[in-house]
């Protein structure tokens, strides 16, 4: 067998308007695996609009390549059929791809397609099943509100999610955005709390600004890193303080190096914190205003309008 000279790797992931989906990355991971074990080497070519710092398909010389190998995806359209003419001295292979038309000049353009399913042909497993397995990342659920206008001129809230967002996009973790809000007619919000803290209960962590992110995710045992977003602390300072919960951050000092002591704590001491609490709130050692209620059904004085006790 002999060696191709270099092999450029390309698929729906390098194309300017294409898109990356995390089984073709995988999928790819899977050949650059492959290839790496036989000691031939390759290139990628990413789309800018995901990895701008990448080598992209206009910048690479054709000439500089023996081989062209399109990875994953659909085999249709005129992005390919360019592929077909631009590296027309290339030996081009597909491999792990879906065939829609035999016929399709995109398909017959290549001269051996090493398909995922064909007509007439049986179907084989698809190679993001057998990429290289990567470490767990941690999951962390984001509850945020833009909401809270009562507190006019106090109001952070903006500030806050814009920080904590391009903060968490740097992160290396998954990230779920939650909603507390319940819908029955939304399928994408929970209908009822139980719902809501089965998926809190699953998280590493709930990074979140609102109240009832921080009680809820307590109440499911999983460490919530917290931010106040009303300048001077309001009811997410107080409530971390009846909770006795630490991990909690003002707006007026966001900051990345706090984000991350706290994301740290969270991932660590703060696991055994979060379980403490859900213990404490499910055993009753902690206090509400449930407690008092029935004292003050019963105090016997009228109520007045703004009277608080």
């Amino acid at each position: 067998m002999t060696a191709p000279r270099r092999i450029l790797l390309t698929g729906w992931f390098s194309f300017h308007h294409g898109e990356a989906t995390a089984g073709d990355v995988l999928a790819l991971a899977r050949v650059e695996e492959v290839l790496g074990r036989a000691g031939w080497p390759y290139d990628v070519v990413w789309s800018p609009g995901f990895r701008p710092r990448a080598p992209h398909l206009d910048e690479v010389r054709p000439e500089s390549y023996s081989h062209l190998v399109f990875v994953c995806g659909p085999l249709h359209g005129p992005q390919i059929e360019d592929l077909h003419r631009r590296f027309a001295h290339c030996t081009r292979i597909a491999v792990g791809t879906s065939v829609l038309d035999p016929g399709a000049p995109a398909v017959t353009g290549f001269h051996r397609v090493v398909a995922r399913d064909a007509p007439g042909t049986e179907p084989v497993t698809d190679l993001a099943a057998r990429a290289p397995a990567d470490p767990v990342r941690p999951v962390a659920g984001v509850v945020l509100t833009h909401g809270q206008h009562e507190y006019g001129a106090q109001r952070r809230h903006d500030l806050v999610a814009e920080r904590v967002t391009r903060w968490l996009a740097g992160k290396d973790c998954a990230r779920l955005e939650l909603e507390t809000r319940l819908d029955i007619r939304d399928w994408r919000l929970c209908a009822t709390p139980a719902q809501l803290s089965s998926v809190l209960a699953r998280l590493d962590l709930v990074v979140t600004d609102r109240l009832h992110g921080l009680v809820l995710a307590l109440r499911a045992g999983t460490p919530a890193l917290a931010v106040d977003p009303v300048a001077g602390g309001a009811k997410v300072t107080a409530q971390a303080r009846a909770c006795a919960w630490p991990a909690l951050l003002p707006a007026e000092g966001l900051d990345a190096e706090g984000l991350e002591r706290w994301w740290e704590w969270c991932l660590g001491p703060g696991r055994e914190a979060a379980r403490r609490a859900r213990g404490e709130f499910a055993g009753g050692g902690a206090r509400d205003g449930a407690d008092d209620l029935l004292s003050a059904l019963v105090d016997g004085r009228p109520p007045r309008a703004g009277r608080a006790t």
